[in-house]
């Protein structure tokens, strides 16, 4: 299993994330910073992605990852940008 984590600083404080790759499958979660649980986002929104494969890419550069989730998450991608201009 992959796991990969983040925060950003939104409108209502810190919000933590979690991305894991399990079973050919991805998950994301969320959890606003003073909350005891972690929600699921589902469908995993677009601007999301972008997050994930920013974050794998840069761990690729440190040689950290694999460039297969690259590639997965680019070919996910272009295929959502195929169905807009259909």
């Amino acid at each position: 299993m992959e796991k990969h984590e983040w925060r950003d600083n939104e409108e209502e404080g810190f919000v933590y994330y979690k991305a894991t790759y399990h079973a050919g499958r991805w998950n994301l979660f969320r959890q606003p910073k003073n909350a005891e649980d972690w929600d699921e986002i589902l469908p995993i929104p677009r601007e999301h992605w972008e997050k994930i494969r920013d974050i794998l890419w840069r761990k690729y550069q440190r040689k950290r990852g694999t460039y297969k989730f690259i590639e997965e998450i680019d070919k996910r991608l272009a295929k959502e940008d195929e169905e807009k201009n259909v």
